[in-house]
């Protein structure tokens, strides 16, 4: 599904990441969400890489990269751990900063880094999401009817685990399997029937709940803001639309904010692969 993308395990600091790479324009990475793995950029990845050095990734946790120990305060699954890795899959490549597309747990994943390292992010794309903070803090019955599995995934060890065991993707996906190419739908069963990657999905919920959220909240206290321009899009036929003014959110946690609602549902690349393909290659090149 990746015609002419270099495969490697990239090392960084004794966790294995899986990386795919093509192109030769400037560097744009490409982060997956939940529960999927970086398969899901298969319909956008390949033509972005005629105009960019694209390089797409498994997070700590999921799909073919490391799964590593947890602790007490879940630090290991942190998005501010997760973001470390990134960077050091890039430079493992040569590439020192670069613009970055995060879907779901990826957008998690690149605003943290955008926070942290605003030297590093040029641009950032988030796809689906509002920040964790503000989805924690504005949270009300229809949120946790529709999100419930923010609060069951974040249920301590190792509840969670045992009940996803007997069927995780379809507990997991929303939306069924239909919406998914066969093959892309395949490498995710294959990866989410691997207890390790239930276990870490469970953690990086753990971890949003907890340490991700407090974060989030020192930033606030502190006035922290991304400083990249920021692009994001979200799915129509999805909730995130209808619970919040996903662009007025965002302008609380960044400086330049735009963007717009696509016809789909939460799997945007794989609903929406043109109209993504269209936003995001135009954002990044302007």
């Amino acid at each position: 599904m990746f015609e002419g993308f270099e495969t490697e395990m990239v090392d960084v600091g004794g966790v294995g990441i899986l990386a795919r790479k093509a192109g030769s324009g400037p560097p744009l990475l490409l982060l997956h969400g939940n529960p999927q793995t970086h398969t899901m950029w298969h319909l956008v990845a390949p033509r972005l890489a005629e105009d960019f050095t694209v390089v797409v990734t498994d997070l700590r946790g999921y799909g073919d990269s490391s799964k590593p120990r947890t602790a007490e305060d879940h630090k290991p699954y942190s998005k501010r751990v997760m973001a470390e890795d990134q960077m050091g899959v890039m430079r493992h490549f040569g590439f020192e900063s670069f613009s970055l597309c995060g879907h779901d747990r990826g957008g998690r994943v690149g605003y943290r880094m955008a926070l942290d390292h605003p030297e590093v992010v040029t641009k950032l794309a988030v796809l689906d999401i509002v920040p964790t903070w503000e989805a924690f803090s504005r949270a009300d019955m229809s949120f946790g009817l529709g999100y419930w599995h923010w609060f069951f995934l974040a249920q301590p060890y190792d509840l969670p685990e045992r009940l996803l065991a007997s069927d995780p993707e379809k507990t997991l996906f929303r939306g069924g399997s239909e919406t998914f190419h066969p093959e892309a739908m395949q490498e995710y069963v294959r990866c989410l029937r691997n207890p390790e990657t239930v276990h870490a999905i469970c953690e990086d919920y753990r971890a949003a709940a907890t340490i991700d959220f407090l974060h989030d909240s020192e930033d606030r206290d502190a006035d922290r803001r991304i400083t990249c321009p920021l692009l994001a899009l979200w799915g129509n036929r999805g909730n995130l639309g209808e619970w919040y003014d996903v662009p007025e959110v965002w302008r609380g946690w960044a400086d330049d904010v735009r963007g717009r609602g696509l016809d789909s549902g939460h799997y945007v690349p794989e609903e929406a692969p043109e109209e993504t393909l269209s936003e995001i290659r135009a954002f990044f090149r302007g």
